[in-house]
């Protein structure tokens, strides 16, 4: 085997290693981002001023604006032009809800069940309890390996006390802040017990 051979083998190799080295270093910071973040809450905002208050209000990680997403939801079962104005500022950069999209809220609290399905985030909120949750109000918002499949983007992950399978927010960054992009949390609910004909 001549020098030059021997050169061109021992590149080949530094390369492979160095290409391995940025795979697991990838790999690592993925891994470092996921995760499960808790919030807590003594009480729960009634209007959008009072949720701008909270700390969590900087929206500077993906999953302090999913939270209040969650909260903006509950805001809305109870009062629907304070949860629209919470829903437009947690939007950001996309812009107001337009007219659709406020309707697809419209007719999910519609549904049955649907006053429940914002509150059925909050630990302790299930069936059995009739979606009351636990005091002081508690959330647990999740990721994946692939939560951050996209760039500017992030998929968070809630479970709800009223379904078997787990909800998606998507979030989207831009100047250091994270918006809320889309939602698949208002999704129909088990019934409280209390209404349950097969107890």
């Amino acid at each position: 085997m001549g020098f030059f051979d021997s050169l061109k083998r021992l590149f080949k190799r530094e390369a492979k290693n160095e290409a391995e080295k940025g795979v697991k270093k990838g790999a690592h910071s993925v891994k470092k981002q996921q995760g499960t973040e808790k919030f807590t809450f003594t009480t729960l905002p009634t209007t959008c001023e009072e949720l701008k208050q909270l700390s969590e209000a900087t929206l500077d990680t993906p999953y302090k604006t999913a939270a209040l997403t969650v909260l903006g939801l509950v805001i809305y079962t109870k009062n629907e032009e304070e949860g629209i104005k919470c829903l437009n500022f947690l939007r950001g950069p996309k812009g107001e809800l337009v007219e659709r999209e406020k309707q697809f809220f419209r007719d999910r609290i519609k549904e049955k069940n649907g006053e429940f399905i914002a509150i059925s985030y909050f630990n302790g909120a299930t069936p059995e309890t009739e979606y009351v949750p636990t005091k002081p109000y508690t959330l647990e918002i999740f990721s994946n390996s692939h939560s951050y499949e996209q760039d500017t983007y992030c998929t968070l992950h809630l479970n709800s006390g009223g379904a078997d399978s787990e909800r998606q927010i998507t979030l989207r960054t831009a100047n250091g802040k994270w918006y809320l992009w889309d939602q698949l949390i208002m999704v129909s609910i088990k019934v409280p017990k209390s209404q349950n004909p097969w107890g």
